[in-house]
């Protein structure tokens, strides 16, 4: 079982974001990931904020041995042949280290701001849809190829779209911890048997956010019931406390 953790890149300067990126490897945690906005998500809606991707190009340098990636892009945000040249060049930098992770997108204000078409729920889904092929052959067309078979992370839980995508095309698929989480992973079953691959081929990924553990025992007795290949505790800053993240390096490396 991987643990990761998502450092919320917001409220706090980008020498505590890095240094937090620094610290969580070292800590031994084995991805670590960041979210693709423009401004905060919670908090003073103004603070302070930073892009993800040329984050993820300074984290490339910065660390050495955990994968990072975007937890998750958002899909309508950057043309898909760019995108890929982006995840390409990341990977590049380094050495074979990043999760392409990819959603539809939700963030309203994000939209508006930038000169974005939020458009609909359902539209941005169908723009996701369509963009996935166009990554997929861009990066077999870019030269140099990348190191490695980018792994596709598909975050969401819609049963009609997402879950289909992910059937079809991701190599990990990621939803938040909780009730729904069980059933969503069934369905995506289903969607498997339909296209024709084998469920064991995806990486079951789900999120839990620091402030919202109350219990560690019980919450690693519920993941411990299921099957479950990677765990991401979200920490916010600037203080960026990764005792959690020690947790569930212990308790995983207890199993």
């Amino acid at each position: 079982m991987k643990i990761a953790v998502q450092l919320h890149p917001q409220h706090a300067t980008y020498n505590q974001i890095r240094e937090a990126a620094i610290a969580a490897e070292e800590m031994g945690a084995d991805v670590i990931y960041n979210w693709d906005h423009f401004y905060p998500l919670y908090g003073e809606p103004d603070g302070e904020h930073f892009e993800a991707w040329t984050m993820l190009a300074s984290w490339a340098e910065v660390t050495n041995r955990v994968e990072i990636g975007c937890l998750v892009t958002c899909n309508t945000y950057r043309n898909p042949n760019l995108l890929a040249d982006m995840a390409r060049t990341v990977d590049h930098i380094s050495d074979g280290r990043l999760v392409l992770g990819i959603g539809s997108g939700w963030f309203e204000r994000d939209y508006h701001e930038y000169g974005y078409e939020f458009g609909t729920a359902g539209g941005r889904l169908n723009r996701l849809g369509e963009a996935l092929p166009v990554i997929e052959d861009r990066l077999g067309k870019l030269n140099p190829a990348p190191t490695r078979k980018i792994p596709l992370l598909i975050g969401g839980g819609g049963e009609k779209k997402t879950l289909q995508y992910v059937a079809r095309h991701a190599d990990i698929w990621h939803f938040w911890w909780g009730e729904e989480w069980k059933r969503k992973s069934g369905i995506l079953d289903d969607w498997c048997a339909k296209v024709g691959r084998e469920p064991s081929e995806i990486t079951r990924s789900v999120g839990v956010d620091r402030d919202q553990v109350e219990d560690f025992d019980a919450l690693f007795a519920d993941l411990a019931a299921v099957d479950i290949d990677e765990v991401t505790l979200g920490v916010g800053g600037p203080e960026y406390d990764l005792s959690g993240i020690q947790q569930f390096i212990d308790w995983r490396d207890s199993l």
